[in-house]
């Protein structure tokens, strides 16, 4: 089976820039996920381990408390707690990795380190529309995660053999949760050699799927009941449904990062629905609301999202941001579900 991804040129450029690179930073968006976490910590390791490079990992802000097992969090150095720190690294990195986002903006503020940074850039991702300006652009939206593109190009570098448990558990921790446990953009053949090729190195996939999606506080647990039988909307005509989740809801039930993950995907449950959609407040910006997108079979609730809610990502998972209040955020899903009515009822 195939899993290079890169021509013979493009392979020759990154062992060049990595080779001549001593001070490396690899970069994750705002709001890292399972899939940004992932990716940054399995890149580092690699480039740490088996080519003895000072690499320094480096996210805006935090990241869900349930990824804290993973290993190497520790090395994770967050912009909004040691925004000096991060600073130097740009301005001292001969290259930067951008892993999983298609646009500057998406580092939120460190969006200016890295528009002004000296250094080369490679950008690794899985999104649609790529803009970063890069000396090398790995872009393959048909790819169920970034992490399955960090994968294949340490194959494709030679550097499966000698792949520690650790990177493995990291992979697949990226893949497993940018795919909702393997239920949506995930139906490629190729997915799950992948998955034999990191089982091989030991890890346990069952251990790995409780860390993540069984690690919830009772108050998160109590926050998703209250939010499933009091703030679900449900269009059964439409097949859609949204819900809300306020900064009081938030406040109530001790809300922490990572605490609504994989909620939007609850409603799904529901015989025939088609879509769900999650509006939740930011928690300390007003008038930031933070959307996101789940949907089935052919609906594109990638296109949604770039019509109503400024944003975009993927066929089935995708999500965006909307300046208003919660009641504005909540008209706007309604006329999202006017306007995509016809193709929801059929």
């Amino acid at each position: 089976m195939e899993l290079n991804l890169l021509n013979i040129e493009e392979e020759k450029l990154l062992r060049q820039l990595i080779t001549d690179a001593q001070h490396i930073v690899v970069c994750g968006h705002k709001s890292p996920d399972g899939d940004a976490v992932s990716s940054c910590l399995s890149w580092s390791k690699f480039l740490r381990e088996q080519w003895e490079k000072d690499v320094m990992t480096i996210v805006p802000d935090a990241f869900p408390d349930f990824l804290r097992w993973l290993p190497d969090t520790e090395r994770i150095v967050r912009y909004d707690k040691h925004p000096d720190k991060v600073k130097t690294a740009f301005e001292t990195a001969d290259l930067i990795f951008c892993l999983d986002y298609s646009t500057a903006d998406r580092v939120g503020e460190v969006t200016p380190l890295l528009l002004s940074a000296k250094a080369k850039i490679v950008t690794v991702d899985h999104h649609i529309g790529p803009q970063i300006e890069s000396a090398l652009l790995v872009s393959h939206p048909e790819m169920c995660s970034t992490a399955e593109m960090i994968f294949r190009l340490i194959w494709q570098l030679g550097g499966y053999d000698t792949m520690p448990k650790a990177l493995a558990e990291q992979i697949y921790c990226g893949m497993m949760t940018d795919t909702g446990g393997f239920t949506y953009n995930s139906a490629r053949p190729d997915i799950y050699f992948i998955i034999c090729q990191l089982l091989a190195k030991g890890i346990d996939k069952d251990k790995i799927y409780r860390k993540v999606f069984y690690n919830f506080s009772q108050w998160a647990i109590r926050l998703r009941g209250y939010v499933m039988s009091q703030k679900l909307n449900v269009f059964e005509d439409l097949h859609a449904s949204y819900f809300t989740i306020t900064r009081q809801d938030m406040l109530r039930f001790h809300f922490i990062k990572g605490d609504a993950e994989g909620l939007v995907n609850e409603p799904l449950r529901i015989k025939g629905m088609k879509l769900s959609i999650s509006l939740r407040e930011d928690d300390r910006k007003d008038n930031v609301i933070w959307v996101s997108l789940r949907s089935v079979d052919d609906f594109p609730c990638n296109e949604m999202a770039a019509q109503f809610f400024n944003g975009g990502g993927h066929l089935n998972a995708s999500g965006g941001r909307l300046l208003c209040s919660m009641e504005e955020g909540e008209q706007i899903v309604r006329k999202a579900f006017a306007q995509f009515a016809e193709l929801l009822k059929q």
